[in-house]
Parts: structure tokens; C-alpha cells; sequence
């Protein structure tokens, strides 16, 4: 496949409907999208506004209601189960606010157990060293602050090398100070790595490090914006 010859993502009336009769609830309302490949992405949004349905649906975690969603020429809406299993599993890296790591194991073991897995994995350390946490790599997460444990989790979601890399409220649960030393791990992949990166976040601020902005509300995108000149994230204040 030539490169750029198709874009990372391409979704086409996305509608997401919980419940039924008077009980519904709509988490997308014929959403429509395009995110060319290698783009740092910022998902902007009050509580509720469908950026993590969004992303969910884009990542292969649900289904939409209505509408399609393509991965490069690959239209996930029509895979089985099997098909989105090895989907996630092969082209798409997670991050959440929470960290999930194995209390038990080290951060270079964290990190490992993804690799085992992985069909074209970095190694662990490489993983770690880009995240910068190359000297912290045989700590276990009750050593580590929350943002060195936020960074050993992208860490692990990047260690296989995956083509798009989600992130929904990755500095949640953290300072600002720490939260741009993890927003510089995540922009670092995009750019060494030419990962696709889609970050939710309810911070305004975290914008301007971009390519391109989605601003939802009521389970729209409300307003594309397209960064010309995206920040670096020590740049960065709230």
C-alpha cells in the first residue's frame, strides 16, 4: 500500500444509541470524520459530549448504532469479533487516566507482556528509553510517581508498535508539570515513530500541541480546527 493513499481514519454517520423508547440516549449524532495519517489529534469536550464513544468506536471497544468506520481500506463496521480482536491487538495502542499496571512486575515487565504477544514488537528497554524512563526500568510501579506510571503504560501500549496510538485523559489524574512531561511522551512517538495519536481531554490548553482539534458537544463534532503551527508540549500551561 502506498503510503498516504488512504486516511488512518474515515467514519461516516456514526450513531451510537443506548437504551430505548423514552429511556434513549444518544452518545453520537451522525458524526463524520477524516484523520490523515501520522496527525497528533485532540478530541476537546465537556463530560458527555461522545469523545470516548468516539474513540471506543474507532478503536474497535464498541459498535455504532448506525454509519461505518474505515481503517485505512478496511472497513471495521463489517469485521466479526476475531477480526476486531486482531485489529486492536495488532494496530492500535491504548492509554487510559488510569494506569493499569501489574503491581507485581517491574516496569521493564509491564511492558514485556505486551511484547510477547506483539507480531513486530520493540524491545521493552527501546519502549521505555522513549518515554524516557530508561533508568527506571527494574522499578515497580509502587516506586514510581504517577507520571513515570502513566508513562511506562504508554510505553507499553507503544511497544508493539502500533499504527494508531489512543489516549483518553492521559493527564487526568495529574498535575500540570507532570502532565506535559506525559504529553511530551506521547508527541515524541508521533513524531519518531509516525504513530497516529488521538488524545481526549477536557484541558483547552493541551490544543495547541494539535495538528488538528475536534471540538464535540451533544455527539458532534461541533468544529474542526486545523493547527499549522502545533506546540510543543513543554510549551504548554494550565
Amino acid at each position: 500500500m502506498e503510503k498516504n493513499e488512504h486516511p488512518a481514519f474515515r467514519a461516516e454517520g456514526l450513531t451510537k444509541l443506548y437504551g430505548s423508547g423514552e429511556s434513549r440516549v444518544y452518545a453520537l449524532r451522525g458524526v463524520d470524520l477524516e484523520v490523515p495519517r501520522g496527525e497528533m489529534v485532540v478530541l476537546l469536550g465537556p463530560s458527555g459530549s461522545g469523545k470516548s464513544t468516539l474513540l471506543n468506536i474507532l478503536g474497535g471497544l464498541d459498535s455504532p448504532t448506525e454509519g461505518r468506520v474505515y481503517f485505512d481500506s478496511w472497513e471495521l463496521t463489517a469485521f466479526d469479533d476475531e477480526h476486531l480482536t486482531r485489529f486492536r491487538r495488532e494496530y492500535v495502542g491504548f492509554v487510559f487516566q488510569f494506569y493499569n499496571l501489574i503491581p507485581s512486575l517491574t516496569a521493564r515487565e509491564n511492558v514485556a507482556l505486551v511484547t510477547e504477544i506483539a507480531e513486530e514488537p520493540m524491545t521493552p528497554e527501546r519502549a521505555l528509553e522513549l518515554v524516557g524512563l530508561g533508568k527506571r526500568m527494574d522499578h515497580f510501579p509502587a516506586q514510581l510517581s504517577g507520571g513515570e506510571q502513566q508513562r511506562v503504560a504508554i510505553a507499553r501500549a507503544i511497544a508493539k508498535q502500533p499504527r494508531v496510538l489512543f489516549c483518553d485523559e492521559p493527564t487526568g489524574a495529574l498535575d500540570s508539570k507532570t502532565g506535559i512531561v506525559v504529553l511530551e511522551a506521547i508527541a515524541r512517538v508521533n513524531h519518531e515513530l509516525g504513530t497516529t495519536a488521538m488524545v481526549i481531554t477536557h484541558n483547552a490548553a493541551i490544543a495547541a500541541m494539535a495538528d488538528r482539534v475536534l471540538h464535540m458537544a451533544d455527539g458532534q463534532i461541533q468544529q474542526t480546527e486545523l493547527n499549522s503551527h502545533p506546540c510543543d508540549p513543554h510549551e504548554l500551561s494550565w
